[in-house]
């Protein structure tokens, strides 16, 4: 108290007033506590973190805020993060005062109706759009109680693309505020070896960034952390507002001691391939450009610098030709050319004479574009080692000659006949971006879209170069028959330098000694073929090493980049096949819990307030969606857990007694498959049961075998709901409609007073308040000889559940007790012996110990406790034969 007096007396003395006569209003503002820099508004955010691990080019990042709330009534706290186009949202919570609201993946109609619900009841929409080129931005907002917390949480992944030489990590960094605890990190695993690392900043000066970053690399790691003070964060020594703004870029590229390089783990592989140092195939290249007169002023001028630099790199033995349109079409010249210091200054001199005039006709450029390059190849014009292109650059839509889309299309297929491929480049947005993206893809090419800033010329070459340089053309990555299952794309038109081919799929034997596969293309001189043999026994000396890097990476890589071609598939499908492609899509999707155009990620609030949803929809290139987050703002409690009853082990079951701080434990010894009771009750509808599994080796000696659990069943019969766990998937099923996921996934379902989360090889399932159980994932290496990879089930919270309630464990739910005496030494000095009193029962008991893993799932927190002999007998009610069912379910 005395101390918020101060202010007011310094003042009063400097002033010549006595403390008793200063305005009250006056001191009580100045005896207020003073509040942390970086206040805005009464809302601090004191700390935003950024972690990246990336494993093979696969890139997992999670971006957490964490704000605070000063001022004494509920404030609005904004979340915004701008994420890479190519990336797909996997998990996103809202935890305020300690309480999580989690993201669930739906099937984009059904999160509709809960979004449409809300905006109807006149929720605030926060909007997620295109936000640049690279980047779409998440925004969600949220009222925070005064003197709250809140923290925000949002996961993402995608595959890094090489991209002239190198693999490119793209952050926004814009916090708009001052951040106490403001950290950019990645750390990066490559099996090949890192060859070069960098990261730089565009806002930031690089005497500056050298002092809060830090980068390294050594063999397969590489670290980076961007950490700035909160001086260094400053826009000038004495300013409040933060000069981080801008773009944060990591690159790097691993060695390539080999063209190809396989990686396997769990079943699932991944099949690198670049190769280096390769002579270029020459090409034969026809620029369509549209010369309308939408193109009139910067955009023509644009243009034409744009193709003045491409001239400068175009090579002699390549071969060329414009093709200008507007409302007719007019040629260069006749025929392709080939790339002469004459022909290219004759073409410079043509390129600086062109004018924008009339209307847009693409139909008959393209097609003028494509009989040329046809008639060259027939004509033996070209080299016979050489390939053929075409790119076009349009700033509008057909409205001369034929202007149909659809026919468009069809008459430029026939006429290219999978022989080339189109390159479409949409200039602005006053185009029909779709219709180029369906046409480019359909012919073995893509779309890019030039946006109309400064540097479109910049652009315009940037994408040249990338095509510039094609070393191989016609890939084939083949397997041997019948070894690979669910393969991605395998077949190229062309590879370029300073690009990377790559291909995912399946084993159909996972028990394979080794894996073969072969590149087949044609370069520029001759055929070649690269093959790649990988050792099995080796890799999984590799694989000792994965402690650095995120879980089974390559079935997510897989799962990522098939859902990726499936959706490049389906742009430019029809009738069944685009259903088809659609629901593998939605499928993957959804197991995978990735945020795909074809899904949603909906964050629901507790029961008690049904009408507040938030909902977020993944845009598209060539539509004005985006990441859509309703208002939301929720209040709730929890209880906490407690001392756990669980099974885990050989099968180890552990009672816990928390009044006698001790614990009583017995296994149960049955036979592979065996399905046990472990919890049911009646009233709520609750069950749970368990499979046993044996291990590996059926030679070993009986009396020594071990048994695990391999699969839980857990099921609510009043809620239709049913869990089936096992140690390589989770799959829920609600009615008929069934979800499944990965034990590397980081996600939350809730559902009608369910919840499950999934994280770091545990779950934690909750029925309401009051029922809590934890399964633990226990993993062994692959190849180990003897074990398997099994489960462990905890139940720690049971407080609402029936007194009729029974099973293995279920029985223990109510009151319990035992007494110890008599406690002397057994056949093992170690371990002594004791008398039990129990259920009416005396027994002779061992002392010992077994674990909880629920904290560490690797080494565990050890657990005292009395074990009871024969399969728990005199312990349990009746023998454990009693609780053998049937099934899971």
């Amino acid at each position: 108290m005395a101390s918020a007096r101060w202010p007011c007396l310094i003042l009063a003395l400097l002033s010549g007033v006595a403390v008793s006569g200063f305005p009250r209003r006056l001191c009580r503002l100045l005896g207020k506590r003073s509040l942390p820099e970086g206040v805005v508004d009464g809302i601090e955010v004191y700390s935003t973190k950024v972690h990246c691990k990336v494993t093979s080019r696969f890139a997992h990042s999670v971006v957490t805020t964490r704000a605070v709330n000063h001022a004494d009534t509920a404030k609005e706290v904004s979340f915004d993060v701008e994420l890479p186009k190519t990336a797909f949202i996997t998990n996103f919570t809202l935890t305020i005062d300690g309480v999580t609201y989690p993201g669930n993946v739906k099937e984009k109609e059904v999160a509709k109706k809960q979004y449409e619900k809300a905006v109807s009841q006149g929720k605030t929409a926060g909007l997620v759009k295109a936000s640049g080129r690279k980047l779409e931005k998440f925004t969600i907002s949220v009222n925070v109680a005064a003197g709250s917390k809140v923290t925000f949480e949002l996961t993402y992944e995608e595959l890094l693309k090489r991209h002239k030489g190198k693999y490119e990590m793209y952050l926004k960094v814009q916090p708009k505020q001052l951040v106490k605890h403001f950290e950019i990190t990645a750390d990066i695993f490559e099996p090949q070896g890192i060859s070069t690392l960098d990261a730089e900043a565009s806002f930031i000066t690089n005497d500056l960034l050298s002092s809060a970053l830090t980068k390294s690399f050594s063999g397969k790691k590489g670290h980076v952390s961007f950490k700035p003070s909160l001086d260094q964060q400053r826009s000038c020594p004495t300013c409040t507002d933060s000069l981080l703004k801008g773009d944060f870029i990591i690159t790097y590229d691993v060695n390539r001691e080999s063209p190809a390089n396989v990686q396997i783990v769990n079943g699932y592989f991944v099949h690198f391939f670049a190769p280096q140092g390769l002579p270029v195939v020459p090409k034969n290249v026809v620029f369509v450009i549209d010369v309308s007169g939408s193109m009139h002023g910067r955009k023509m001028e644009q243009t034409k610098d744009a193709l003045l630099r491409i001239l400068e790199d175009v090579k002699e033995d390549d071969y060329l030709n414009f093709i200008l349109f507007s409302g007719g079409v007019t040629t260069w010249k006749d025929t392709l050319v080939q790339a002469t210091p004459e022909n290219i200054q004759e073409a410079r001199k043509f390129v600086m004479n062109i004018r924008d005039q009339g209307m847009t006709n693409i139909n008959d450029a393209l097609l003028r574009g494509i009989s040329m390059l046809n008639k060259a190849r027939e004509e033996y014009r070209v080299p016979e080692r050489s390939t053929s292109i075409v790119i076009m650059l349009t700033d509008g839509d057909a409205n001369v000659g034929e202007s149909r889309p659809e026919k468009i299309q069809e008459n430029v297929r026939n006429a290219i006949g999978g022989k080339f491929p189109l390159y479409n480049l949409g200039f602005g947005n006053n185009l029909n971006y779709n219709f180029l993206e369906r046409m480019a893809l359909e012919n073995h090419g893509l779309a890019r879209r030039i946006y109309e800033d400064s540097d479109a010329n910049v652009q315009l070459q940037g994408f040249y170069e990338e095509v510039a340089n094609p070393l191989l053309t016609d890939v084939e990555v083949e397997y041997p028959e019948n070894a690979i299952l669910d393969l991605t794309q395998n077949s190229y038109q062309h590879f370029y330098d300073g690009s990377e081919i790559v291909v995912a799929g399946r084993l159909a034997d996972e028990d394979m000694n080794s894996f073969k596969a072969d590149v087949k293309g044609h370069g520029a001189i001759n055929d070649l073929t690269f093959t790649e043999e990988l050792d099995m026994k080796e890799m999984e000396k590799a694989l000792k090493e994965r402690d650095y890097i995120f879980g089974n990476y390559i079935e997510r890589l897989w799962a990522y980049l098939t859902i990726e071609q499936l959706l490049e598939k389906r742009k430019s499908a029809h009738g069944e096949e685009k259903g088809d492609l659609t629901a593998q899509a939605l499928g993957l999707s959804l197991k995978y819990h990735f945020v795909t155009p074809l899904t949603s990620m909906v964050v629901t609030k507790p029961e008690d307030d049904e009408n507040k949803t938030a909902i977020a929809d993944k845009a598209g290139e060539g539509g004005h969606g985006g990441w859509v987050i309703p208002y939301m703002a929720y209040l709730t409690n929890s209880q906490p857990p407690q001392t756990p009853y669980y099974v885990d082990g050989d099968p180890h079951f552990i009672i816990q007694v928390p009044e006698k701080d001790d614990a009583i434990c017995f296994n149960i010894d049955e036979d592979p498959g065996t399905v046990l009771r472990l919890i049911q009750d009646p009233v709520t509808g609750l069950t749970v049961n368990g499979q046993i599994i044996g291990e590996k080796r059926s030679s070993l000696d009986s009396q020594t075998r071990k048994t695990y659990f391999g699969k839980l069943g857990i099921a609510n019969a009043q809620m239709d709901f049913q869990i089936e766990v096992t140690p390589e998937r989770i799959t829920l099923w609600h009615g008929a409609a069934q979800s499944t996921f990965s034990w590397l996934d980081t996600v939350t379902v809730t559902q009608d007073g369910l919840s499950v989360t999934i994280a770091r090889k545990n779950m934690v399932v909750s029925f309401g308040d009051g029922v809590t159980f934890v399964v633990v994932l226990h993993q062994v290496w692959k190849k180990q000889p003897i074990h398997h990879d099994f489960l462990g089930f905890y139940v720690v919270d049971s407080h609402r559940m029936s007194a009729q309630t029974h099973g293995l464990l279920g029985q223990f739910f109510h009151p319990f007790d035992f007494k110890v005496s008599d406690i002397h030494p057994g056949s093992d000095p170690t371990k002594p012996d004791a008398t039990v009193v129990v259920k009416n029962h005396r027994l002779t008991v061992t002392r010992g110990s077994q674990k909880d893993y629920r904290k560490d799932v690797s080494v565990g927190t050890k657990v005292a406790c009395w074990f009871v002999h024969n399969n728990g007998q005199g312990l349990i009610d009746g023998v454990h034969s009693d609780y053998i069912v049937p099934n899971l379910f």
